[in-house]
């Protein structure tokens, strides 16, 4: 394990009653849906690191976040203490240099405690990554350090108001100005815009179509920079999102990560391990869901016993658990193609993204709904679970274009 996740552990070890795990229930975790199964020793230590900081310093907060719509930076950055910053960034620029697996245990973990704030983490340490692989010496260790800290915080720009799925259509441009490019266009839908420090930028500086596309970095502060309004979202609220504008934003040639032309590879090459990453946070989510949903059975009462004796509803929970256990291991599988280079590992990913995110959010749903109208209650964490799982069928790639992906593989194979 590397150095940093050493050094998490042994702090948690260290810290002692501030990161032990709370008391479990008298009977214990279900054992069939245990998270550490198959894991080993040292994966299941940054496990408990990372159940352990959820349970502590996210789970009591989230509820406030989502209400208030608070951007928890001091907490991220006690997470980023523990190496969550940058989780699969290399250890020389301040990364834990862990694998994809280990990245979605720790994910799958995180998101116990607060969905959006672990997919906002998500979306940060997918750009650490795309600087940290595809940048230069210089540009790996000036960006990166601060960034796997979150001393600063980064967003990935991509999307733009005329091209989502077809994001190889799309019209920002930067044209060369002898050392600087100059930047027009907007981003739209960008986590963390108007609050990060750094923007991943995908823009046309050739022709048209995905060989026109490059990757520029744009920090906070660049003329002509600038945002727009902070978006109102059914879920998500723990991370601001607004456009990302630019207008004649000049910006040093030394920013562009890559060459020329290069961005849109770069771009779809940090999606495939953003889809393993936010189905974990769906995992995540469906996982928590599950316990609550158990946990509510047991107590709540109706036609004078409990509602756990109703061979219906002890169907659904069984369901439940048998969806979620067979997206980790669809995930899990996804992420170990991801790290061992398979040919077929998009593909994967495609199909891990696609398939945990639709199979979580009926899960949180069908928690929800075993709630009864306590579940549509704002103090109730099932209800914030289901809100803020189901745009993980929209981004990072629609689960329409998932669809797309595999039956492409499936007919050009």
């Amino acid at each position: 394990m590397a150095g940093r996740c050493r050094g998490a552990v042994l702090l948690a070890r260290r810290l002692g009653s501030l990161y032990q795990r709370p008391a479990a229930p008298a009977r214990g975790m279900a054992s069939c849906i245990d998270a550490s199964i198959g894991l080993n020793e040292e994966q299941k230590e940054f496990q408990k690191v990372a159940f352990d900081f959820a349970s502590r310093e996210m789970a009591p907060r989230m509820a406030e976040w989502d209400e208030k719509e608070i951007f928890p930076v001091e907490t991220m950055r006690k997470a980023a203490q523990l190496g969550f910053g940058g989780i699969y960034i290399q250890p020389d620029v301040g990364g834990a240099g862990l694998s994809r697996l280990d990245t979605s245990i720790i994910f799958e973990a995180l998101s116990t405690g607060c969905v959006s704030t672990t997919a906002y983490m998500s979306i940060h340490n997918m750009c650490v990554w795309m600087i940290d692989t595809f940048g230069n010496d210089d540009q790996r260790h000036t960006f990166c350090p601060p960034l796997c800290s979150m001393d600063k915080f980064a967003s990935y720009c991509l999307t733009e108001p005329g091209s989502g799925s077809d994001a190889a259509s799309l019209l920002t441009s930067a044209k060369r100005d002898g050392d600087n490019y100059i930047l027009n266009g907007s981003k739209a839908f960008i986590s963390g815009g108007g609050e990060t420090d750094v923007y991943v930028v995908m823009c046309r500086t050739g022709g048209s179509g995905a060989r026109g596309i490059s990757c520029l970095v744009v920090e906070k502060g660049t003329p002509g920079l600038s945002f727009g309004k902070k978006e109102r979202k059914v879920g998500w609220n723990s991370q601001p999102t607004r456009a990302v504008i630019f207008e004649d934003c000049v910006v040093p040639v030394t920013n562009r990560v890559g060459e020329e032309g290069q961005g849109f590879g770069i771009a779809m090459q940090g999606l495939n391990g953003g889809r393993i990453n936010i189905a974990s946070c769906s995992l995540g989510a469906a996982h928590a869901s599950v316990l609550l949903a158990r946990d509510h059975l047991s107590v709540r009462k109706q036609f004078g016993e409990p509602l756990a004796n109703n061979q219906y509803l002890q169907f659904g929970l069984a369901e439940m658990a048998t969806r979620l256990v067979t997206a980790r291991l669809m995930i899990r599988h996804a992420a170990q193609a991801l790290q061992d280079g398979q040919a077929d590992a998009a593909t994967f990913c495609a199909m891990a993204k696609l398939y945990a995110t639709e199979e979580c959010f009926k899960v949180c749903n069908q928690a929800l709904q075993m709630h009864g109208g306590y579940g549509y209650l704002k103090d109730y964490a099932v209800q914030q679970y289901v809100r803020d799982i189901r745009v993980h069928q929209i981004l990072e790639g629609t689960n329409e274009v998932m669809r797309m992906i595999v039956a492409r593989s499936l007919l050009q194979g």
